[in-house]
């Protein structure tokens, strides 16, 4: 995308660092939240003008992030991919940037030891691999890393990409050579991807959006952090939690799964890194005077 549009935060000893493919995603906000409402985005006023546009559309990105921690550099969620042929255009022929944005912070491919994918969706598996220029063939982007995907959100791809309702090439272009270069681990709900002294960085379930969802707790000499994944899309759930999600797959349990994340994290202190909040991505759930919960970007 562009290095302006890289950004860090610091918890404690780690570093997390947004690496973003797509940026200002504008659409109707039902992509998100299908029995919401233009005149809804309209009344929250602190969605604006960062997260909602003037005619009650929502604002959105798409973005990877890097985790550095003493010793440690893991990528989570890959986001969409250069030069892919995926099913909206928007998503199509996207050029190289995210290596460049990558380096950009002193991280070259070499240097990641960790891919973690909160999920087999897309747009978190992209640069998981890379076209060889010569041969055509798709090549693990990160030859040093191990890549993390759930055990169970595995099992469940084996037959969701052949559902018919799905498009495979995800699976067979970012995930099938993962597995078949011997470099994917199978991990449960709960995995610790990594841990040191006075730092850990490990999973927590909130499936719903996939069969195995989950999201990434960070917490290093007394801060905490998380890194959602699709749990949410955009901060107006975190006031509307309870509201069905448009791609949940089991519609359900994402909900609940959102009630009980916004329920955890409000007035905890943790900060809150949405996997598609626009700029301010990182913040805050809080409890207003009036008694409902929104999403407190940092700097806002």
């Amino acid at each position: 995308m562009a290095k302006e549009h890289v950004k860090s935060w610091t918890i404690g000893d780690v570093t997390v660092s947004r690496i973003v493919e797509i940026w200002d995603f504008q659409d109707d906000i039902r992509m998100t939240m299908p029995e919401a409402t233009e005149e809804e985005v309209l009344a929250l006023d602190w969605l604006h003008p960062h997260y909602a546009t003037p005619d009650g559309r929502q604002r959105m990105n798409f973005q990877g992030f890097v985790v550095q921690a003493p010793g440690r550099t893991i990528v989570v969620d890959s986001c969409i991919g250069a030069g892919r042929d995926r099913e909206f255009d928007v998503f199509c022929d996207l050029p190289e940037g995210f290596l460049q944005d990558l380096e950009s912070l002193g991280i070259s491919r070499e240097d990641v030891d960790t891919v973690m994918c909160t999920h087999l969706h897309f747009d978190h598996v992209g640069w998981n691999t890379y076209k060889d220029p010569a041969t055509g063939e798709y090549l693990p982007t990160f030859p040093n890393a191990r890549y993390l995907f759930g055990e169970t959100e595995f099992e469940a791809w084996k037959h969701i990409r052949n559902d018919g309702h799905h498009n495979p090439n995800h699976m067979i272009e970012c995930v099938d050579p993962i597995v078949a270069a011997g470099m994917a681990d199978f991990i449960d709900v709960g995995h610790e991807i990594a841990s040191g002294e006075d730092w850990g960085i490990h999973c927590e379930p909130s499936h719903g959006h996939t069969p195995g969802h989950v999201h990434v707790r960070i917490s290093s000499n007394g801060q905490d952090a998380v890194i959602t994944g699709d749990l949410m899309h955009h901060p107006m759930q975190c006031a509307m939690p309870a509201r069905t999600a448009t791609f949940d797959m089991d519609k359900e349990a994402g909900r609940q799964t959102r009630v009980g994340f916004v329920e955890k994290y409000a007035d905890s202190g943790v900060l809150v890194i949405g996997a598609h909040f626009a700029e301010p991505t990182a913040g805050h759930i809080v409890t207003g005077d009036d008694g409902q919960t929104w999403f407190k970007g940092l700097g806002l």
